[in-house]
């Protein structure tokens, strides 16, 4: 390895002749800091006019955004991906359409549900996922499927409305809904008495292969007529309860 004399590095360096002006005359050397930007010297010396360039704006690409959400623990709020990227809530949703465009033909799908997004594998591959994890999907009674559909449809709704649609008592179902995560309590009704409001969770877009509420079919005359027909006591807002973070 190199190195380098110690004699030698100790020496300065001669400047060199100095210019000579137009009279023969030598200039006076340049100041040591001649080469700093008026303005950092202006910054330097606390100057009140001078501003002081801003930090650059955060950016988000979908590669970056994918990641985030493969990584997160639960489902993210828009907003909370926007104060993380540093960026704005449109170039959020800008990026989460291209990325709903790149995962459309994948095995992972982004899902949506209000202001909330999360990835989630595609419907189908359900079957060999199951096979791996070594367990089927518990298989949904008519009455859960029933009381669900209600809920999706009607959501946010109150256990009495759903028992008004149905004809019967839905405690039990309800709260075996709840216990397998498919439903979640979204806030309580300003009704007297302020019962519980209930609507459908990401496990429920994922086990119906669904990316968003927008994708449910639409239903038939009838039964639409029916469930209107419940008495409303969701007309006046909702209290909303306090996230639990797992998205369910």
């Amino acid at each position: 390895m190199t190195t380098v004399d110690e004699t030698s590095a100790e020496q300065p360096r001669h400047p060199g002749p100095l210019p000579r002006s137009t009279d023969g005359g030598a200039l006076p050397a340049a100041p040591a800091d001649a080469d700093r930007p008026p303005a950092e010297d202006a910054v330097a010396a606390g100057g009140p006019d001078v501003e002081v360039p801003e930090a650059p704006v955060g950016e988000l690409g979908v590669t970056q955004l994918e990641a985030l959400l493969f990584v997160a623990e639960r489902p993210l709020a828009r907003r909370e991906i926007a104060s993380l990227a540093g960026v704005d809530l449109a170039t959020v949703n800008a990026r989460l359409g291209d990325l709903e465009v790149e995962l459309a033909h994948r095995g992972i799908r982004l899902l949506a549900a209000g202001d909330r997004v999360a990835l989630a594998t595609a419907p189908e591959a359900g079957g060999l996922i199951a096979r791996y994890v070594g367990t089927e999907g518990v298989r949904l009674t008519p009455a859960a499927l029933e009381t669900l559909a209600i809920v999706a449809y009607r959501q946010p709704v109150t256990r009495a409305v759903i028992e008004r649609i149905r004809g019967v008592d839905s405690d039990y179902v309800v709260r075996s809904l709840l216990h397998r995560r498919l439903i979640v309590e979204q806030g309580r009704s300003n009704a007297p008495g302020r019962p519980i409001l209930y609507g459908t969770s990401f496990e429920f877009l994922e086990r119906f292969g669904l990316t968003s509420l927008d994708e449910l079919p639409a239903l038939d005359a009838e039964i639409a007529a029916r469930l209107a027909e419940a008495g409303d006591e969701t007309s006046t807002e909702a209290a909303p309860v306090a996230d639990r973070g797992d998205g369910a």
